[in-house]
């Protein structure tokens, strides 16, 4: 059976064919830039696998992810920008440096005294590259309420959060008020403001809850899909499009919908 490392090398070998003259004409014309956008996709697909309990789908799912990951790395080494190996090289001297407990001198006995001292080391990193040392840097372009339950998270390691979820609700009051108003006489600047805010003091509620925004938004979305397909099939049933259909008679089938499902909401 193959080495790990034999099957890494059949897998450069098949981006350099790929990539080569007599390789894909897609992936011959591809760059970093036009295939940045599957790496979301390929990750949400893992992200899938691996929340519904699936190995052999994570595995599948894991293995396009790494491969595309290859991929970019591979177009960037063509252009001359990094190799491979310093690729390789530098995610192996950081993981040593952040495990100081493990490939060190320092002590680390619990998973708590891990996490401070990897924090430890990731302050300093982002100080060195300009950054908070706090906030660190989180990728601008993570979804915004997962990047808003982040940010929230970090800046409570230095105390700057409330004590408890009930504290948040005079301020989650106080923002609608805001965007009550900002809806009444403001601009669209303001509305926006005002929403972003009203937004960001819900993330930090669901992060004092111990929950995380983006997975109770991700559960209401499925929860609002199901309930409206079944609105749809309801209609249809009765040989009714919904275009035809007043927003009343709607909403009737609506709660009926909700009281069937037993739900609060």
């Amino acid at each position: 059976m193959a080495s790990l490392g034999e099957r890494f090398e059949k897998l450069v070998e098949i981006v350099a064919r790929l990539r080569g003259p007599e390789g894909c004409p897609w992936d011959r014309e591809q760059t970093p830039e036009s295939l940045k956008k599957y790496l979301l996709e390929e990750a949400y697909e893992a992200y899938e696998e691996i929340s519904q309990g699936n190995p052999l789908g994570a595995r599948e799912e894991l293995g396009d992810l790494f491969f595309l990951i290859l991929m970019i790395a591979y177009i960037y080494q063509e252009a001359g920008a990094f190799s491979l190996e310093e690729m390789l090289f530098l995610c192996a001297e950081k993981m040593i440096r952040r495990h100081p407990h493990v490939f060190g001198e320092e002590e680390a006995r619990t998973a708590e005294e891990v996490w401070a001292q990897w924090q430890r080391v990731k302050e300093k990193e982002a100080s060195k590259k300009g950054g908070s040392r706090v906030l660190g840097n989180l990728p601008r372009s993570l979804p915004a309420l997962q990047r808003a339950y982040r940010l929230g998270e970090r800046a409570s390691r230095v105390g700057f959060d409330w004590k408890k979820a009930e504290e948040i609700l005079p301020k989650l009051k106080e923002e609608f008020q805001e965007l009550e108003e900002a809806l009444v006489s403001g601009t669209r600047e303001k509305q926006e403001e005002e929403l972003g805010d009203l937004l960001f003091t819900v993330a930090n509620l669901a992060r004092k809850l111990g929950l995380n925004p983006e997975e109770c938004l991700k559960k209401a979305l499925e929860k609002f899909q199901e309930r409206f397909t079944a609105l749809e099939k309801e209609f249809l049933a009765r040989g009714q499009d919904l275009k035809e259909v007043s927003l009343e008679e709607m909403d009737q089938v609506w709660e009926a919908l909700k009281r069937n499902e037993g739900g609060p909401s």
